[in-house]
């Protein structure tokens, strides 16, 4: 085994970090992937600065909070090699794919391109810009496993087509990692076909800060937002929002519109003041300074977090490990379960730290299930269950009971033609823990094919 599985004592990683986390004993966070979670340390500085805020409320929220947010926007600046002014925080991805999509003006025959794995929320908020203004949508379709340059090529023929029947493709939204399935993306072939498309970049890296190695002076993408709670250990909510300064004069508002937008000028109108402290800054980094009372202690947190990392051995190490376990382990609990992971034929999927393993569950059986009950329902007062929701209630059952009796969660998915559990690896986990997701995975589906979801 590799250095992924030990469990002798000779790596810094595994189930000995459990004691500088927050977890109860008898929880197993294999899905870290979607909430993230924190270290002690760093929740000792969020309490700190919760503390700072309520002893001198205006004090600090109008005079310190704006030198500290500098100082983890530097560090952040730092951490993807660009340059301080183009680095700012906004609560979670979702928003700033919102903050782009809905600055940008659209003309008659603009068109937002996205991927068929888009995260669900972001799609949604595409079908709400092309509702809404003048934009519209092209998508485009394949189901993994496909290889990298497969994908670019249909992204690119996508992209053609659009140009034939006389449109423009304004902006491509793409994934560093996709969420469900967990797989990653060749974002930075993405980033250089729009490049020479001259389509705007917008990736979506709510997997991507802590989780894959980035350096976006040299990848140059148009807009880059990522999650700093899910795989840096920051507390929720934080997230970087990258905006080169060629762009930012396109980013006029924050989401909601607070005290830094800048309103065109009308005729005799005059000119607007901003109430809180100037801060020297340009246009675009005071906008989103300040979005509205709330709390933004998580985005002073960045020092801490990047602190315990270093503690480990760096970011190098981390992935390491986590690359590693999610490969190992993935393929161990493939094994267990007589089944197989998702990967494409040169391994470019699994290069991040998810896992996707298909389940022995044989939808087929529950339905045929639920039509054996439908008339015993029926006669019990109760709606027989219609095929085409089985998969729905069976979905929320699992869930449902491996949070509740189990001791932990597995996001699960129909994907493909089958059903797949994603995994997710972090620093404290180990082979061990595949092992029981292995086991209750197993243990769920047995419990599904017997019907148990139809009283749940």
């Amino acid at each position: 085994m590799g250095e992924a599985t030990n469990t002798d004592g000779s790596s810094p990683f595994g189930r000995k970090l459990r004691k500088d986390f927050l977890f109860d004993k008898d929880y197993v966070n294999i899905n870290h992937g979607s909430f993230g979670t924190y270290p002690k340390p760093v929740q000792d500085a969020l309490r700190n600065w919760q503390n700072r805020a309520e002893a001198r409320p205006d004090h600090f929220l109008r005079y310190d909070y704006p030198v500290e947010l500098r100082r983890s926007r530097a560090l952040m600046a730092d951490y993807l090699n660009v340059p301080f002014e183009t680095v700012v925080f906004v609560p979670n991805v979702t928003m700033g794919v919102n903050t782009v999509l809905r600055n940008l003006e659209y003309d008659d025959g603009d068109v937002i391109v996205y991927f068929a794995t888009i995260y669900d929320a972001c799609e949604k908020t595409i079908k709400y810009i092309c509702e809404t203004t003048k934009a519209q949508e092209a998508k485009v379709e394949y189901t993994y496993p496909v290889e990298d340059e497969e994908l670019v090529r249909r992204f690119k023929e996508v992209v053609a087509g659009q140009k034939a029947i006389g449109r423009r493709v304004k902006i491509a939204i793409f994934d560093v990692v996709v969420s469900l399935p967990g797989v990653r993306m060749p974002f930075e072939a993405l980033t250089e076909a729009c490049r020479e498309l001259g389509v705007l970049s917008l990736i979506d890296g709510a997997h991507g800060v802590g989780h894959v190695e980035l350096d976006l002076g040299k990848l140059d993408p148009d807009f880059f937002v990522s999650n700093c709670h899910k795989w840096l250990l920051t507390p929720r909510a934080s997230a970087i929002f990258h905006v080169p300064l060629r762009n930012q004069p396109l980013m006029r508002s924050t989401l909601p519109t607070s005290h830094g937008f800048l309103p065109r000028p009308l005729p005799g109108a005059l000119p607007t003041i901003n109430p809180l402290p100037p801060t020297g800054e340009s246009l675009f980094e005071e906008n989103f300074a300040f979005t509205g009372t709330s709390d933004w202690s998580p985005f002073l947190c960045i020092a801490p977090a990047l602190v315990y990392r270093a503690a480990l051995g760096g970011e190098a190490a981390i992935r390491t490990y986590c690359e590693t376990l999610a490969r190992e382990g993935g393929l161990r609990v493939a094994a267990l379960l007589g089944t197989e992971v998702l990967e494409n034929k040169t391994g470019t999927l699994g290069k991040c730290f998810f896992a996707n393993v298909r389940l022995p569950l044989d939808l087929s059986v529950c339905e045929a299930l639920a039509a054996v009950k439908a008339e015993e329902r029926e006669t019990a007062g109760k709606k027989a269950v219609r095929r085409e929701a089985v998969p729905g209630l069976v979905k929320h059952w699992a869930l449902r009971t491996m949070a509740k009796e189990y001791g932990g969660y597995q996001a699960l998915i129909e994907y493909g033609g089958g059903w797949w559990a994603r995994l997710s690896t972090m620093v404290y986990l180990e082979m061990a823990d595949f092992e029981w997701a292995a086991g209750v995975l197993k243990k769920i589906c047995e419990r599904a094919e017997k019907g148990e979801w139809l009283d749940g």
